[in-house]
């Protein structure tokens, strides 16, 4: 068994799909699927009448929005590879979503658009990426559209990331006529073919330079002084600099046509690492071949309507998974059984027997755990603990209907467990009347929804004028309290959070307290 974990890990490749809003994750996450032929059409563009939307946007309100909200996992197989896809959402709101994916995965991709660089929201995962040790590739999307030039966008990448860009293919044709790329290591020309709405796998044909100079004429000699001009500079692969965090492969596409796209999954499962031990709290590794384990990174509700069961994404760090085991659950020491373990694609789900390091496994039912809880089997193991950011929008909320408080209970409790906003509450305010804390505004527009949609318990939502939070004590609590423009409030997790209305009143407090025990939050910014 312990050989085959090791084996059936060296096949995984687990990794995350990252970028700013609007750069086209989740049409990639379909036209990979569709490359990996687990579909046959791809939806190409979501939340737009009379197209489809695409698999791992199931959620109404991403349907109607066109945004992805919720991280979807998808798993399929490539070849021998075993492919596990987590897509994440792209705005800034949900920035915490995206910090738990990356606390699962091994490496990223990162889709920078072709015509707007390096934007802001991309740069932070880069920087979150950094932090956590994932080395990342890179894919300029969206070539088919009018853009930026190739080497200025590799400036930009070097620039604002600290990161050596180190293409492997690179566009034939400015952005906006693309052609094909040439594949830097054997210089041969991969010539692209459009499909009709990009809903199909574009057709490739292989060419030499020769042929490439003859049928592409000045966009092929343009496109090889560029690439020549990257070798004297000294921007080619090497693999250690990309896992050390040193450098990035880049890659050229366009996800929508299903351009780039079967180099990118060739690209994954040559350089991407396969899983490796993962340090626990201590900091000590736990080998693949150790007894089961693993850590709980995504929890979510309400995909599957008929049933309104609850699933615990799982990522498997050592050992094999076995459904109908009975695992130890680390925070409380109290056995949880498997019976219920099943694959994700999207919203459709399959059931899994075994499963190996590197895999993302749904427990169903999962009542008892939370964001950042650990299992394990006969070797005790806690891993690192994923930390909550510092929230800087808070909200009252209330059930409309007095008569539906169990339903509203229920509701608040689900979305705190699931982690989709941070629930507060004092003595003073009631259960009836939490405080919602969010990093930004439109996680109340999806806790919102969700509980008048899933929970049947319309809410109304008043805004508070706090816009920092800080973690304190119960003995500074009594005085916190007592100023003006400071509340304190407990989460769910024990800690005491003061909310000030704005930094002037954070500084006041400071002032005339200059001994209080204010500590920061993980920003969403870092």
């Amino acid at each position: 068994m312990t050989t085959a974990a090791r084996d059936e890990a060296a096949r995984r490749r687990t990794f995350a799909v990252i970028s700013h809003p609007d750069a086209g994750k989740s049409t990639l996450t379909e036209a990979l699927a569709l490359h990996a032929r687990v579909i046959n059409e791809a939806g190409a563009i979501h939340g737009k009448a009379g197209r489809k939307s695409t698999v791992s946007d199931w959620m109404d309100i991403e349907k109607a929005r066109g945004i992805s909200i919720s991280s979807a996992a998808l798993q399929f197989t490539y070849g021998d590879a075993v492919i596990n896809l987590v897509d994440t959402p792209g705005h800034a709101d949900f920035s915490e979503d995206t910090y738990r994916v990356l606390a699962a995965v091994d490496s990223a991709v990162m889709l920078v658009d072709a015509a707007k660089g390096m934007e802001p929201q991309t740069l932070k995962l880069f920087q979150v990426c950094r932090h956590r040790g994932i080395p990342v590739l890179t894919v300029i999307n969206k070539w088919d559209r009018p853009g930026l030039e190739a080497l200025q966008l590799m400036d930009e990448v070097r620039d604002k990331t600290g990161l050596e860009p180190t293409p492997l293919t690179w566009p034939v044709g400015i952005a906006g006529d693309f052609r094909g790329v040439i594949d830097r290591r054997t210089g041969e020309f991969v010539k692209f073919t459009r499909t009709a709405g990009g809903a199909t796998i574009a057709p490739e044909r292989a060419m030499s330079p020769a042929e490439a100079a003859e049928s592409e004429g000045d966009a092929w000699t343009f496109a090889v002084e560029e690439s020549e001009l990257l070798d004297a500079m000294g921007q080619v692969h090497d693999q250690d600099a990309f896992l050390n965090g040193k450098t990035t492969p880049v890659l050229f596409g366009s996800a929508v046509l299903n351009f780039g796209v079967r180099q990118l999954l060739d690209t994954l499962l040559e350089l991407a690492p396969p899983p490796g031990a993962r340090p626990d709290e201590k900091g000590e590794p736990r080998e693949l071949d150790q007894p089961f384990s693993a850590f709980v990174f995504k929890v979510q509700a309400g995909m599957d309507s008929a049933h309104r069961d609850r699933l615990a994404f799982v990522r498997v760090c050592s050992g094999v998974f076995e459904r109908g085991s009975v695992v130890t659950h680390a925070s409380t020491g109290k056995p949880f059984a498997t019976k219920y373990a099943q694959q994700v694609f999207g919203r459709e789900r399959s059931t899994v027997d075994v499963a190996y390091p590197g895999d993302v496994v749904g427990l169903v039912n999962a009542s008892s755990l939370r964001v950042g809880d650990s299992l394990y089997v006969d070797d005790p193991v806690t891993f690192p603990p994923i930390p909550s950011f510092a929230p800087e929008h808070f909200a009252v909320v209330r059930a409309k209907d007095s008569g539906r408080y169990k339903q509203f209970r229920r509701g608040i409790e689900q979305l705190e467990q699931e982690g989709v906003v941070q629930v507060l509450r004092s003595d003073l305010r009631g259960d009836q009347a939490p405080v919602l804390a969010a990093v930004g505004p439109m996680q109340f527009e999806v806790a919102t929804h969700r509980m008048e949609h899933e929970f049947t318990a319309p809410v109304t939502m008043d805004r508070l004028e706090y816009t920092l939070a800080r973690k304190t004590d119960r003995i500074w609590a009594k005085v916190l309290d007592r100023e003006s423009g400071v509340e304190v409030l407990e989460r769910g997790d024990g800690e005491l959070l003061a909310l000030f209305a704005g930094s002037w009143r954070l500084n006041r407090v400071l002032r005339d307290h200059p001994d209080v025990l204010l500590e920061p939050l993980v920003a969403a910014s870092e």
